[in-house]
């Protein structure tokens, strides 16, 4: 099949982008970046520019559908924020004759946004951190300031009392949350129309640069998935849904959720093909629950690790620490799979994060450069999200 992905920028991209093509697909994106990270393999075939996402969601929808039917694609397949306005358009896709698989509208508006995400949490007794939109009497410290809109390496300020929660708010609408202490899970789920046909969860076990994951382990959590079932079956989602989950003494608490796929590369790993179930549903199909995948699959992203040994080690001798470890295949990286730019028959994928390597041993600070530009290709702003949501839907039409 031909599948067009909606970003080109971001690490699920990437990873989907191997997936596909391993399976057989050609496969091509959208971005507004003609160095994005997604041309650095063999695994995409072309690439179209396109507005950014963030600023203008219909300006992208337009030119997203005009690539659609000039090209002659099968699938449309959304990697990530742009489901929020393909959510919105599926009326308008149906009728252009485009195959993706998205999320009714309705059921978007209940997490696409942190505080309503929380207040969806809180109505299914899914537990999360004590939350609140009201910083008046706050008294929990530290604790989490959390944009309504923006990504978890942008969107979120730590607060260490009320002075800086007072300066973090400013008068505006936010998400306030209690600090919790555990080790951070990323849990992963397809859904057909409310029923769970994937699932998988692992664990954060090194951090790389904003927070992201340099080290994964896949780990067993029944009790989230029991979750994950209640919430999918309530808003009778379809497509890919993830969450964070704090793995704390007294539980899981879920502290952010995202209405789309996030890096499913240690999924396929242990067992467990997103990306297929995924695509299965695009083409119309009622795919088969899959099983639980294997537990203990260790896998890494070297672009990520040397990232965030800039941003948080004590200059060029933590980058070049961290070079020497995944040469030697020591510390973390034994035993442990490349996630994002595996090298087998495609060395452009090394491309990244050896020029990465090189401006962060000249200039650690450089590490911003590369975690800003890609975020920004593809993260819908507030200002994106207002749009969507004062704007008329496109009337249904009848087949």
């Amino acid at each position: 099949m031909k599948v067009l992905l909606t970003d080109g920028s971001g690490l699920t991209a990437r990873q989907c982008a191997t997936r596909l093509a391993a399976a057989g697909h050609v496969v091509e994106v959208l971005t507004p970046d003609p160095l994005c990270l997604c041309r650095f393999t063999r695994h995409v075939v072309r690439l179209h520019r396109v507005p950014p996402y963030g600023p203008d969601p219909f300006g992208w929808l337009d030119a997203a559908l005009d690539v659609y039917g000039a090209g002659r694609f099968d699938v449309l397949l959304p990697t990530q924020e742009q489901v929020a306005v393909l959510s919105w358009g599926k009326s308008r896709l149906d009728a252009a004759g485009v195959a993706t698989v998205v999320p009714p509208f309705a059921a978007l508006l209940t997490v696409q946004d942190k505080v309503s995400a929380a207040a969806t949490l809180g109505r299914l007794g899914i537990p999360q951190p004590i939350s609140a939109t009201e910083i008046e009497g706050w008294d929990r410290f530290p604790a989490f300031v959390k944009d309504p809109i923006g990504t978890a390496s942008g969107g979120v300020r730590r607060v260490a009392n009320r002075g800086e929660l007072a300066r973090a708010a400013a008068g505006r609408t936010l998400l306030v949350q209690a600090g919790v202490e555990g080790r951070l899970a990323m849990c992963q789920a397809v859904f057909d129309a409310g029923s769970l046909v994937a699932f998988h969860a692992n664990e954060r076990t090194a951090e790389g640069a904003g927070g992201g994951a340099s080290h994964k382990r896949g780990i067993s959590l029944p009790e989230v998935r029991r979750y994950f079932e209640v919430l999918g079956r309530d808003l009778r989602w379809h497509g890919a849904l993830s969450a964070d989950v704090i793995l704390g003494h007294g539980g899981p608490l879920f502290i952010d959720v995202n209405p789309r796929l996030v890096e499913p590369q240690n999924a396929y790993l242990s067992g467990v093909d997103l990306v297929g179930s995924m695509m299965e549903l695009a083409a119309g199909n009622h795919p088969s629950a899959q099983l639980e995948g294997s537990v203990g699959v260790t896998t890494h992203q070297l672009l990520l690790a040397v990232l965030g040994a800039a941003q948080h080690g004590h200059g060029r001798r933590r980058v070049v620490g961290e070079l020497v470890h995944a040469a030697l295949r020591r510390r973390d990286y034994l035993g442990s799979a490349e996630e994002l730019t595996p090298l087998d028959r495609d060395l452009r994928s090394a491309v990244p994060a050896a020029i990465a390597s090189a401006a962060t041993l000249v200039a650690p600070s450089s590490w911003t450069w590369f975690a800003a530009g890609s975020v920004a290709n593809y993260a819908l702003s507030a200002q994106g999200w207002e749009e969507i949501l004062h704007a008329e839907q496109p009337q249904h039409h009848e087949s």
